[in-house]
């Protein structure tokens, strides 16, 4: 009996410790904060190993570390632009844009994400047409294919894949393929052999140093681009894996959204692999014009920034950019995501809007591939609802698409859901668009999905069994740790 109390003293005062840690010096959102010292209160012992696992914050110290003169002209160009854009003095394409200049400008200084004009793109919502070209452009590649994927599973289109990669590495073309290890813990090194005795260079993101206890398992590489020859990218919510073709039973028809960029977007997407590659691969890339080739004469006239962000960073660049438009809005938001788990600015943001009288619609999946995730954004949902956003639930099958479009003119598509998790902990990507055209398309999509939705309305919220509203209210008080 000694000895257990001796042993309950011990986990008692080691709480108290990493209780005052987590309070007094990591500097935490106060959600997040409250929502570890729940964990460390009613969990006691287990809660101080979940925390050692998933709790601390992340040390910036060596991350995307630049050698001296790396990026050198992209920095220089991302100068000039801020200053053309503070003066004023930047021509945009689109007249309709003119009143955005501010959100470019945000952009700018907040990520250095350089603001191009002149792509064109092709937008994709199912995952058979996006791959068929994606590979047949693999097949063509030249000079290098690049691939960053928070999920590579090793099953009929995985293993497509490195099969055409090992192809084009035996025949002399570049292959760099960077994949999340927590993402992508199904890959083994067998799967990998023949990519990599053809020459194909292959790197993990964050891989525990420890078998089976991985340190850094709460900050992923969400993330997923292919850059083909440094002409042609690919950006969105498509992973490699069989379910997005629709072939898991479970989540049936898999709704998507992903776009193919050519135009000098695909530089920015180029770099960001490039600051990734290096975080984590053994052998670094150098820099050079090959990877970034000269584009000639575009016919596209499609604005892009592209955004990132993660847990290397304070400023949250994809949630201001989120916001920012939000704020912009004067008729109508529409908003799809897979997770709806926003923080205190978001939500506000989304009633302000329409309590504004600007029409808000937000769109998330009917069923759930997380349980807790779901029961978490239903309850979000609710207040919603009571300020006049109308809200869809979609039946189709799985709705993984992640999009915002505002007043038929701003846009975005990429890698971040509308939750804590893509703010804060994860590494993500986002093409912002200023183009109405594109905007257009993207509104005709979400206005073509409500076909396979059934809204919510607040009167079936209201009435809804009390078993959900306590599992929605216990989901919600950990929602900052989802």
């Amino acid at each position: 009996m000694a000895m257990f109390e001796k042993i309950f003293a011990i986990i008692t005062i080691g709480n108290l410790i990493l209780a005052a840690v987590l309070i007094f010096m990591e500097r935490r959102n106060i959600a997040a904060t409250w929502a570890w010292l729940m964990v460390l209160l009613f969990l006691p012992g287990i809660g101080f190993i979940v925390y050692l696992i998933f709790g601390h914050k992340l040390s910036k110290k060596k991350l995307y570390r630049l050698k001296e003169g790396e990026f050198s002209h992209f920095r220089a160009a991302v100068d000039r632009q801020k200053q053309l854009l503070a003066h004023g003095e930047l021509q945009v394409n689109d007249p309709e844009m003119e009143r955005h200049r501010d959100m470019i400008f945000m952009n700018v200084v907040s990520d250095g994400a350089y603001y191009t004009q002149d792509n064109t793109i092709q937008v994709f919502k199912e995952g058979h047409s996006l791959f068929n070209l994606m590979f047949k452009q693999m097949e063509e590649a030249r000079e290098h294919i690049h691939l960053l994927y928070y999920i590579l599973n090793d099953d009929d289109l995985g293993k497509q894949l490195i099969q055409l990669l090992t192809k084009k590495a035996k025949e002399g073309v570049e292959i760099r393929l960077l994949y999340d290890a927590v993402g992508s813990s199904g890959v083994s090194s067998r799967f990998l052999r023949p990519l990599v005795e053809a020459g194909g260079q292959v790197a993990s993101f964050f891989p525990a140093k420890i078998p089976f206890l991985n340190f850094r398992v709460n900050f992923r590489n969400h993330r997923k681009l292919t850059i083909i020859d440094g002409k042609i990218g690919y950006i969105g919510g498509f992973n490699i894996g069989d379910e997005y073709l629709g072939k898991d039973k479970k989540l049936g028809y898999w709704r998507d959204t992903h776009l193919l960029i050519e135009g000098r977007a695909v530089y920015m997407l180029q770099a960001r692999f490039f600051l990734d590659w290096n975080l984590s691969a053994p052998k670094r890339m150098h820099e050079s014009l090959a990877y970034f080739p000269e584009i000639q004469e575009s016919e596209g006239t499609i604005g892009v920034q592209i955004v990132s962000s993660g847990p290397n960073s304070e400023k949250e660049q994809i949630k201001h950019a989120f916001l920012k438009m939000i704020y912009k809005a004067r008729k109508k938001i529409y908003l799809q995501t897979p997770y709806f788990v926003p923080d205190e600015g978001m939500l506000t943001a989304l009633k302000m809007a329409a309590m504004s009288g600007v029409d808000v619609r937000v769109m998330v999946p009917g069923k759930p591939d997380h349980l807790l995730v779901f029961w978490a954004t239903h309850s979000y949902l609710g207040d919603l609802l009571k300020s006049g956003v109308r809200c869809f639930l979609y039946e189709k099958g799985f709705m993984h698409a992640k999009t915002i479009v505002v007043d038929t003119q701003l846009s975005s598509v990429g890698t971040a859901n509308v939750d804590i998790r893509s703010f804060k902990l994860n590494f993500e990507t986002n093409a912002f668009m200023y183009d109405s055209k594109m905007a257009e398309e993207l509104e005709e999509l979400f206005v073509s999905d409500l076909a396979d939705c059934r809204e919510m309305t607040l009167g079936e919220y209201v009435s809804r069994p009390l078993r959900l509203r306590l599992l929605e209210s216990l989901t919600r008080l950990l929602s900052p740790l989802l």
